[in-house]
């Protein structure tokens, strides 16, 4: 049962196309332009830093919104549901419900999901992301600090945790592969 809760509601919560949502307040549809990713580095491409931070917060927010669920609805014990949540919450954003199936590659719904479920390696990836953009090298903070995580995590949390952040990153490798080959959906 927590499971099913866990996955609807990741998949529902993921599914909200925040920077497609935020691109029509300012004329723009983010499938449509630039890389055709609906998602936070496309729309501040685009609108700017300022008019993006909204999708930056909301894809944020979908990730720890799902974890939040999957572990309290998760049995005494059971910490792999909130993964299970937060794996459907990408899958939502990747492929959303309410987008025609055209979503974004799920990194920051990724890292707000990791934030719940695993605090302090997320707090050091996320100490780099901030060292580099208040360095001026956004996109190569987001890269130290993405990359930074699973091994914090393997080395704070051990070795089924990180396994299980793994499966998630998969989800991201999957979908810049598929925007590689050219197949948005």
């Amino acid at each position: 049962m927590a499971t099913g809760v866990a996955v609807t509601t990741g998949y529902l919560v993921g599914s909200l196309p925040v920077a497609v949502l935020v691109g029509r307040r300012h004329d723009l549809d983010p499938r449509a332009v630039g890389d055709a990713n609906p998602g936070y580095w496309n729309v501040r491409q685009h609108l700017g830093p300022r008019r993006a931070a909204p999708v930056f917060l909301g894809d944020v927010a979908k990730g720890v919104a799902a974890a939040l669920v999957g572990v309290r609805a998760a049995p005494e014990g059971a910490w792999g549901v909130g993964y299970v949540a937060v794996g459907a919450a990408m899958v939502g954003h990747a492929w959303p419900l309410f987008a025609g199936f055209r979503g974004g590659r799920s990194i920051l719904t990724w890292a707000g999901g990791t934030c719940v479920l695993a605090p302090v390696p997320a707090a050091l990836a996320v100490g780099l992301f901030a060292a580099g953009a208040v360095g001026g090298r956004f996109e190569w903070g987001a890269r130290a600090g993405v990359f930074v995580f699973p091994v914090a995590q393997l080395l704070i949390e051990g070795p089924h945790r990180s396994a299980a952040t793994g499966a998630l990153m998969s989800i991201i490798g999957m979908r810049f592969a598929l925007a590689g080959s050219g197949d948005q959906r």
